[in-house]
């Protein structure tokens, strides 16, 4: 069971090199406009007419089709936008999907360690299996499309900090043993804890009409 920081870099499978040629040619404006007009499309088209069909095809959309495309589209969006927020959804749903068994298990630890409502939030069952975090995550990534776009990004980033949680805990029980393994995973907590910052900051956005 690999604890290396996959969830973020290794699922967009074309290296940071290849995004630098992709993106050099165009104009960083034309880039952030279209990153952005993309993600208010396709959400405001959805919300309004939330068939499950396609709210379903959306859910599934990493595991049929990569994160590349998502990826192309919102990857350099700042973190507290609407593409950025969306694009942070789909790479926790990526996270739980390509390592269940590890997302359950930084889960569970983080959920015995943690001093606050965080696990209520978030609405995992405890304790908390790799199938039932996967259905988590799908559902709140359902909740973007058909529910309250700001209680979802609350789920998101209260799971976020429940699994930070967990990553530090387990950091800490390996620090003497295999340093190694406890850097990953402080890495995967500090990590994890920035985008519980910025997934909480985007629903305050998104309440106050203010998240584009």
């Amino acid at each position: 069971m690999s604890d290396s920081p996959r969830e973020f870099h290794k699922p967009v499978r074309r290296p940071a090199e290849l995004f630098d040629r992709l993106f050099a040619a165009e104009d960083p404006a034309e880039v952030s406009r279209v990153a952005h007009s993309t993600a208010q499309a396709l959400l405001s088209r959805v919300r309004a007419d939330p068939s499950i069909d396609v709210v379903e095809r959306l859910v599934a959309f990493t595991d049929d089709h990569g994160i590349d495309d998502i990826a192309e589209l919102w990857s350099r969006s700042p973190a507290r936008s609407l593409p950025g927020a969306l694009w942070r959804l789909y790479l926790l749903q990526l996270m739980i999907h390509d390592d269940a068994a590890t997302a359950a298990l930084l889960y569970e630890r983080g959920r015995v360690e943690i001093a606050t409502v965080d696990a209520v939030v978030a609405g995992a069952p405890a304790p908390a299996g790799p199938e039932e975090l996967v259905r988590l995550i799908d559902t709140i990534l359902r909740g973007l499309f058909e529910g309250d776009f700001a209680v979802a990004l609350d789920r998101a980033a209260a799971f976020c900090r429940v699994q930070a949680a967990g990553s530090t805990h387990l950091a800490d029980d390996y620090e003497n043993t295999e340093s190694e393994r406890a850097s990953a995973l402080t890495t995967r907590a500090l990590r994890l804890a920035t985008y519980a910052e910025d997934l909480s900051a985007s629903a305050a956005l998104w309440r106050r009409d203010a998240l584009t």
